[in-house]
């Protein structure tokens, strides 16, 4: 239930205390994932931040660039378990889609594209991976805990977010993914 907490409180473990509050991170701003973590929410309003990664191999990505596809935005980490079990289930989603107008973004969060390769050598995935090794998109995010998603529909408005590991494979998760495909 609580899986989400927990690597929050490992990934804070590892960050020295005035990164933690100079990211608002600790304090009032810690807040652990509740009984229905994972669960697709209806987003509660406000504008979709900007988005301008790299990936692995050097080029720049924008949400521009997946106009008038429905977006899932996962921000994740190799140490994050929670974030490693979902991923074959992402995968799953990924190739279900496939032909339609859907992209899987996972934005890494704090790490470097040595360590991300080397984990990726390891978990057969094939969707887009992006680099945040400074932080600095997840904060404009307000990501607070890992894994976070948002599903953007396709003129990239967050309609959905959840926090917590998510079974991709859920009905409920794919009738509404699925649902955004299909609006005009």
């Amino acid at each position: 239930m609580f899986r989400g907490c927990a690597a929050r409180i490992q990934w804070m473990a590892m960050r020295p205390f005035p990164l933690l509050v100079a990211l608002g991170l600790f304090g009032a701003g810690f807040a652990c994932a509740a009984a229905d973590a994972g669960a697709l929410k209806p987003w509660p309003g406000g504008a979709t931040p900007p988005l301008a990664l790299k990936d692995l191999r050097g080029r720049s990505h924008t949400l521009d660039d997946y106009r008038g596809r429905v977006v899932v935005l996962n921000f994740w980490a190799s140490w994050c378990e929670p974030c490693r079990d979902e991923m074959p289930a992402m995968q799953h989603l990924k190739d279900r889609l496939a032909g339609r107008p859907f992209a899987l973004i996972a934005v890494n969060m704090g790490e470097g594209a040595g360590r991300v390769q080397r984990f990726l050598d390891m978990m057969p995935i094939d969707y887009t991976v992006l680099l945040d090794p400074d932080m600095s998109v997840s904060k404009r995010w307000q990501v607070r805990l890992l894994p976070y998603s948002f599903v953007l529909d396709r003129g990239h408005r967050i309609r959905y977010y959840a926090v917590g590991e998510v079974d991709w494979n859920d009905p409920a998760v794919a009738s509404s993914i699925d649902a955004l495909i299909n609006e005009p």
